[in-house]
C-alpha cells in the first residue's frame, strides 16, 4: 500500500503537492495569537488532501469538514503540539481558539519525565489520512477516510500518564457553535459552588455538574452535543481497553458559558474498582452531522492503518453461552469477561438466558454473571482466535434473594434505585432541592415502603441512625440472621447493627475505591455483605428493632462524611 510521510522537516513544495487543489494558507491558518478561530463561520473550498506549514497539518476530509493537528510547541499551557487548534464542518468553527481538544491537558504533559511530543502525518493509499502523535509511552492517531466527515482515532499507552493519573480525550466546543447538551452536565445559569469547585448549584436549588453527565459503560455508544443544523459527536468502540466493567459510570460532557466538552474516558481513576489497563488500542469517533444521533461507526479499515495495539477480528474469537438457570423473573442479566488485558460484556437472553459476545482479544477471562448489576455466578473461560468457545448452561449460585426471608428491604441487584431518592443520585447531588429528606421515619416492615421510606445513601453526619421495626410472633423466635448489603462506600463507612439490646461488632472496613462517590453521580462499588446472626435470646414475641448505623475512623462532615448506597437489608431464619 502506497504511503507518503510528511514531517516537520519536509519541504514546503511536497505540502503543496499533496494539497491537490486545496489552495494555500487560508485565513483561518493564521498564528494562533490572532485568536481568529472564533470566527462563527469561515469560507471552506473542500477538497481531500493534506498539507502542512510551520505550525499545522490540515486536513480536509472533502466532505465538508477541514480540521487542524498542531505540529509544534507553541508555549501556551493550554495548548501543545497534537492537539486539533481548529474544526470547520460546513463553514462554522467548532474549535474554542484558546485551548486544543487534546488527550488530558494536553500531549506536552502527560508524562512527567517527558515534555517532546513528535507529529507526524501521511497519506495512506489513495482515500486515506493518519496523523500520529507521540508522548512518552503514549501514541495518538488522527484518521479521515475521504468523503467521510469523521475523524476517527486511536490511543495506545504502556503506562499511564502519571502528570494527572488518568487518561481521556477531551473536545473543546464553543457553546455558540453547539448550544444543546445535556442538562445535568449544563453549567449555564449556575450561581454557586456546592462541592470541591466542580458540583454547582442554580437558583432554584437544583445542582448541576460534568459528574452528573455519567452513563452505564454497557447504557451508551455516543455522546455529543447539538445547535438546530448540526451535531459532534464521539462514538465509543467496545471499551475493551478500560477498566471498571459494564456498569462502570464517569463523566461524559460538560457544558459552561465558553465550550461544550465531550469526554473519552479512557482510564479513569475516580471510582475505579478495578487496575487499569494498558496496551491496547482505544478507538473512537468525532463525528460531524446534522445534529441526528450516529449510527454505528465503521472502522474497519483500521487493519490498513498500522495502528498499536489494533488487533482485527479475525485474531479474535467469541463466546456463546447456552443459558442461565436460576434467574428471577423480570430482572436483567449481563455476562461480563474480564482479564488484564480487555474487558467485554453483553446481555443474556430475557427467556432463556443464553448468550453470545462481539469478538474478544484472545486469552483467559473471569466470566461474570450479573444480576442486574450484583454478581451472582463466576467461571472462567478462554478465547482462541478464530473460534468459538461453548459454555454449558451456568447455574446461578450466589444470589442472596434465593433464601426466603422473613422480610426484606429492597432488591438484591446491586442498586440502590428502588430506595428512597435511588433514582435521582446519579444525576444530581444529594443536597439537590428535588430530592426528598435523606432523614426518614422509622421504617415499619409491615407498612413502611422502600421507595419512600428507606433511603438510598447513609452517612455517618447526615442521617446516621436508620431504624427498622418488626414484630414477630411467640413461634417465630430462633435464631436469625440480618443481612446488609452496600453497593459501595466512602472513606471506609460500613454498617454496625444493633437487634434491640443486641449490639454487634464493628466490621472491618471494605475494600472501597478511595475517590468521592455517592456525591458525583456513582453508587457502583464492590457489593459487601454484612451478616449478622442474632440468637433467639435477643428477640421478643411483639415489636422488634433494628438499628443501622454507619462507622467509620475517617472524619469528613455532611454529605462527605462517611456513608454508604445500600443494596438490600432483609432478615432470613438460621437452621
Amino acid at each position: 500500500m502506497y504511503k507518503q510521510k510528511l514531517t516537520a522537516s519536509m519541504a514546503g513544495v511536497m505540502a503543496a503537492a499533496l494539497l491537490g487543489g486545496c489552495g494555500g494558507t487560508t485565513a483561518d491558518q493564521a498564528a494562533p495569537q490572532k485568536n481568529t478561530l472564533l470566527a462563527t463561520t469561515v469560507a471552506v473550498t473542500s477538497s481531500f488532501g493534506l498539507t502542512q506549514d510551520d505550525t499545522y497539518f490540515t486536513i480536509d476530509t472533502g466532505a465538508g469538514l477541514v480540521f487542524k493537528v498542531r505540529r509544534v510547541d507553541y508555549g501556551s499551557n493550554t495548548q501543545s503540539p497534537g492537539d486539533i487548534a481548529s474544526m470547520i464542518y460546513n463553514g462554522v468553527q467548532y474549535q474554542d481558539a484558546s485551548r486544543g481538544t487534546q488527550v488530558n491537558s494536553g500531549f506536552d504533559w502527560l508524562y512527567k519525565a517527558t515534555s517532546a511530543v513528535t507529529v507526524n502525518a501521511e497519506t495512506v493509499g489513495t482515500d486515506y489520512i493518519k496523523v500520529t502523535v507521540v508522548s512518552g509511552n503514549l501514541t495518538h492517531y488522527y484518521m479521515v477516510k475521504r468523503g467521510v466527515n469523521n475523524i476517527y482515532m486511536g490511543t495506545y499507552f504502556t503506562s499511564e500518564p502519571d502528570t494527572l493519573g488518568l487518561a481521556r480525550f477531551i473536545v473543546r466546543i464553543p457553546i455558540a457553535s453547539l448550544p444543546n447538551g445535556p442538562a445535568p452536565s449544563d453549567l449555564r445559569g449556575t450561581t454557586r459552588t456546592v462541592e470541591s469547585g466542580d458540583i454547582f448549584g442554580m437558583p432554584n436549588g437544583e445542582t448541576r455538574s460534568k459528574h452528573y453527565s455519567n452513563m452505564r459503560l454497557k447504557d451508551w455508544q455516543y455522546i455529543g452535543a447539538t445547535s438546530p443544523t448540526a451535531g459532534v459527536w464521539i462514538v465509543r468502540d467496545n471499551n475493551e481497553g478500560n477498566s471498571g466493567g459494564p456498569f462502570y459510570r464517569s463523566l461524559l460532557n460538560q457544558g459552561t458559558s465558553t465550550n461544550q466538552e465531550l469526554t473519552y474516558i479512557m482510564n479513569y481513576g475516580e471510582i475505579q474498582t478495578e487496575a487499569f489497563r494498558f496496551g491496547v488500542l482505544n478507538s473512537y469517533t468525532m463525528v460531524f452531522n446534522d445534529g441526528s444521533k450516529p449510527g454505528p461507526v465503521d472502522t474497519s479499515f483500521f487493519a490498513d492503518m498500522n495502528l498499536l495495539g489494533y488487533l482485527p477480528d479475525s485474531a479474535r474469537g467469541i463466546v456463546a453461552g447456552a443459558g442461565i438457570t436460576g434467574r428471577m423473573a423480570g430482572v436483567p442479566y449481563t455476562v461480563g469477561f474480564a482479564n488484564a488485558q480487555a474487558q467485554y460484556w453483553t446481555d443474556a437472553d430475557p427467556v432463556d438466558g443464553h448468550f453470545q459476545t462481539g469478538a474478544m482479544r484472545p486469552g483467559t477471562y473471569t466470566m461474570t454473571v450479573y444480576k442486574n448489576e450484583l454478581p451472582v455466578a463466576t467461571r472462567s473461560v478462554t478465547v482462541g482466535a478464530g473460534a468459538t468457545s461453548n459454555v454449558d448452561s451456568v447455574a446461578i449460585t450466589a444470589d442472596p434473594e434465593a433464601i426466603p426471608s422473613v422480610w426484606r428491604i429492597g432488591t438484591w441487584d446491586g442498586s440502590p434505585a428502588e430506595l428512597l431518592n435511588g433514582d435521582k443520585v446519579t444525576y444530581m447531588h444529594p443536597s439537590d432541592v428535588r430530592m426528598s429528606s435523606w432523614v426518614a421515619p422509622d421504617y415499619d416492615v409491615a407498612t413502611s415502603t422502600a421507595a419512600t421510606g428507606f433511603p438510598a445513601y447513609q452517612w455517618k453526619d447526615v442521617n446516621n441512625t436508620r431504624v427498622i421495626k418488626f414484630n414477630l410472633r411467640k413461634s417465630q423466635i430462633g435464631n436469625y440472621q440480618l443481612r446488609v448489603g452496600t453497593t459501595i462506600a466512602f472513606s471506609g463507612a460500613r454498617p454496625r447493627a444493633q437487634v434491640n439490646g443486641w449490639l454487634s461488632a464493628i466490621p472491618a472496613a471494605p475494600n472501597e475505591p478511595k475517590t468521592r462517590s455517592l456525591t458525583v453521580g456513582s453508587y457502583r462499588g464492590n457489593n459487601n455483605l454484612y451478616t449478622y446472626n442474632i440468637p433467639a435470646s435477643e428477640l421478643v414475641v411483639g415489636q422488634n428493632t433494628v438499628t443501622l448505623v454507619a462507622v467509620s475512623g475517617s472524619g469528613g462532615s455532611g454529605f462527605l462524611s462517611p456513608g454508604y448506597s445500600y443494596d438490600a437489608v432483609d432478615l432470613i431464619k438460621l437452621p
